[in-house]
């Protein structure tokens, strides 16, 4: 009779084990079919917020939401690549601006990449004769009238691997090769064949840059409004306001400028009145596919 007592508590202990081990299997089952419901509902939560969101008033606002109503303006600065210093406190500008940028210099890839990372256009800013023989730290690499279409294709080659996050180009000095036919002919096919576009700074009232990129097919503008060629405050405000309302009448402007530290705390004194007069700071790669370019050529 003992013996039998210990057999029933044995056999009553290993049902309760059991019990309790299917018990456990149950919990563990119904939490693993319950956890892709609670995921899915998290995910649901996450995606219906206002932070989640694929467009947010930040990006509306510097351009990078893709094209809008209204006037546009396109902010070209000039000749970075060759001060590290002053080139990096340009990447913390509030709007979208296009970079141009020497070769070879010793921050002339960096700060271009580092520009492309924070939304900007960035364009290759080349190096060309001028007249009288007027030439700073790019004499040794400029390009120069007389040259073959093969050397201009080279150097220009060569320049723009140096700086490969450009699809543009613009003109750093350049009086004397802009007015010169056949050199700009052979530059443009040049930048045909890398599918650039081109900028005219327009050094010389007698530019045929626009003629020479028509004719190749190479996508192209000018800057209208040069804001510190006098870097005298009330001078730039001056520049400032008929670049505005050349912008307001036309649909569309380019304001080129130096990349000086006073020039960047005249534009940022000045930027607010783009909302104002609800004009929209965009790319020159923007500008050249706007609404109101489009229907002109046309």
């Amino acid at each position: 009779m003992p013996e039998t007592g210990r057999g029933r508590k044995r056999w009553g202990w290993a049902a309760l084990m059991a019990g309790a081990f299917l018990a456990g299997l149950l919990l563990v089952g119904l939490i693993l079919i319950r956890a892709p419901e609670t995921q899915r509902s998290t995910e649901d939560k996450l995606a219906d917020s206002p932070a989640s969101s694929p467009t947010s008033p930040v990006a509306s606002d510097n351009g990078a939401a893709g094209p809008a109503p209204g006037p546009r303006l396109a902010i070209i600065v000039d000749d970075f690549g060759y001060d590290p210093v002053r080139d990096a406190v340009w990447l913390d500008f509030p709007e979208r601006i296009t970079v141009s940028v020497l070769p070879y210099g010793p921050s002339s890839g960096s700060f271009a990449a580092s520009a492309r990372t924070h939304g900007f256009g960035v364009i290759l800013h080349v190096p060309m004769e001028s007249e009288g023989g007027v030439a700073d730290r790019t004499k040794p690499f400029l390009l120069l009238r007389g040259m073959t279409p093969e050397e201009i294709a080279y150097r220009f080659a060569r320049m723009a691997a140096d700086v490969p996050q450009a699809n543009g180009a613009s003109n750093h000095m350049g009086s004397a090769f802009t007015s010169d036919p056949a050199a700009m002919a052979s530059f443009a096919q040049a930048l045909k064949g890398k599918g650039y576009f081109f900028v005219d700074s327009v050094t010389s009232a007698g530019s045929v840059a626009l003629t020479a990129m028509e004719q190749a097919g190479v996508p192209e503008t000018r800057r209208d409004v040069f804001l510190d060629d006098d870097g005298r405050p009330g001078e730039m405000r001056r520049q400032w306001a008929a670049v505005i309302a050349l912008a307001k009448e036309r649909g569309e402007a380019v304001l080129q400028c130096h990349a000086r530290r006073e020039t960047r705390k005249a534009l940022l004194d000045l930027l607010p009145q783009l909302r104002t007069e609800g004009i929209r700071p965009v790319t020159v790669e923007e500008l050249l596919v706007s609404p109101a370019r489009t229907a002109r050529e046309h």
